[in-house]
């Protein structure tokens, strides 16, 4: 068994996104270190902003869909009325029919955003799997926890000191258990003490100095360059929002403090400011039909814009600064993105646009009646007729057969016992019964 968080992600989809991602911030960082800014929270601002400008084109398909979707709603909910409460098949064809139409004249998918999303996804969780474990992919601050990883494996008890002092041992806790790591598993065992030192607090490598006086300059020396390295703006970003305001009350450290809160703040508020910027359509009279799906979503999405930047807030409190400045930078960028998106689709004619989507609609239509498969179709449906026809052709031919057989007949005597004397019969018969 591998590592869960150092090594790099193994799954199918994501495991190859992520390290594609890995070799992006990897080189990023270098290049910041080649420079003499070796700082993982710049690097992951850079980081963001790149995949988000990678991601802009999908984003911006996936906003207009939304900002399109804003403005065809009146007629989306025109032909869900037209239709309420006709259940039978035809009715629910026509509405179908009208629908599809409506999409085709503004130029969207009925699936609309889903492709973006599906293939966004992937990339974005890969993106919180590279900067959640920076040393699985950046293999200069994997560096960095050389030798002490090495010291402490070899220390007598210093795994167990680890697991049962540091706090973020916790979040590792079957790894200590591990088959591998009891059976000591070189590899294993420092790859597992690399990531409880990456999430170690300030309070921990106090705890690691204390403990580990005889390796003092080596916990010393890492210490500092880890804190070079997470040192983003006055804020080591390997702590918590939680600890840092503890620390700032104990030693009356305000400047402290105040960063300590802005993470948390910063998260939520920017978060709440890109969901007000996404294009949005509620009921005119505040009520939600429960029969209207699309107004039962626009319900559900806006309880989720609230509830979503709330937690973010809560979840900064808990988690290393790095994460909430991940995330307010991630909110930042897709604001100004969302910005000039609005903008871009703002002053686009939209009579114009809905016109050229027709025009191109029906040129599709034409195009697909052209196309080899569609004739095949109609001349199966020609011979159908033709078939017809000429079946129709055939019984009235023999049916005028048969009369002049009739008509040679009449007149004529006819044998009492003769075939065509009983035919007559049973024909006299089936008249005088119908009449």
């Amino acid at each position: 068994m591998t590592p869960v968080l150092l090594t790099p992600y193994k799954g199918h989809i994501v495991g190859p996104i992520a390290k594609l991602l890995g070799h992006v911030m990897s080189f990023i960082f270098n290049v910041l270190n080649s420079i003499g800014i070796p700082n993982i929270g710049l690097a992951i601002l850079l980081f963001t902003l790149v995949i988000y400008l990678c991601l802009f084109p999908l984003t911006y398909k996936q906003q207009k869909f939304s900002k399109l979707q804003s403005k065809m709603s009146p007629e989306l909910k025109a032909i869900q009325q037209k239709y309420k409460g006709k259940k039978d098949n035809d009715s629910m064809l026509a509405m179908q029919q009208e629908t599809k139409e409506v999409y085709a004249k503004y130029g969207v998918s009925q699936t609309g955003s889903c492709v973006q999303l599906l293939i966004q996804m992937p990339i974005l969780i890969a993106l919180y799997r590279v900067i959640y474990s920076i040393p699985a992919y950046v293999q200069t601050v994997r560096d960095a926890f050389y030798p002490l990883a090495e010291q402490i494996r070899t220390t007598a008890g210093g795994t167990d000191f680890l697991r049962d002092n540091i706090s973020s041992a916790k979040m590792y806790s079957s790894q200590f258990k591990n088959e591998l790591f009891v059976s000591c598993d070189t590899s294993y065992v420092e790859n597992t003490i690399i990531d409880v030192l990456n999430k170690a607090s300030s309070s921990d490598w106090d705890k690691i100095a204390s403990n580990f006086s005889g390796i003092g300059d080596s916990v010393s020396a890492t210490h500092q360059l880890l804190s070079r390295y997470n040192n983003f703006l006055g804020l080591n970003i390997s702590d918590t929002p939680t600890y840092m305001i503890k620390t700032a009350f104990v030693d009356k450290h305000f400047i402290l403090l105040i960063g300590a809160i802005l993470i948390p703040f910063l998260a939520f508020f920017t978060q709440w400011v890109n969901t007000k910027l996404m294009p949005q359509q509620a009921p005119a009279d505040g009520k939600v039909d429960p029969d209207d799906p699309t107004a039962q979503m626009q319900q559900s999405m806006k309880t989720m814009n609230i509830m979503m930047p709330m937690m973010s807030a809560v979840f900064c409190l808990s988690l290393p600064a790095g994460m909430g400045i991940y995330w307010i930078i991630g909110a930042v960028i897709r604001s100004v993105q969302q910005v000039l998106i609005n903008k871009h689709i703002d002053k686009k004619d939209i009579d114009a646009e809905i016109a050229k989507n027709i025009e191109k609609y029906k040129k599709k239509q034409e195009k697909l009646k052209a196309t080899p498969q569609m004739n095949r179709y109609a001349n199966m449906s020609t011979k159908n007729i033709e078939t017809k026809a000429t079946n129709s052709v055939s019984l009235e031919k023999r049916e005028l057969e048969l009369q002049k057989v009739r008509d040679s007949f009449s007149g004529k005597e006819i044998k009492k016992d003769s075939l065509l004397a009983k035919a007559n019969m049973v024909k006299d018969f089936n008249e005088k019964n119908n009449k």
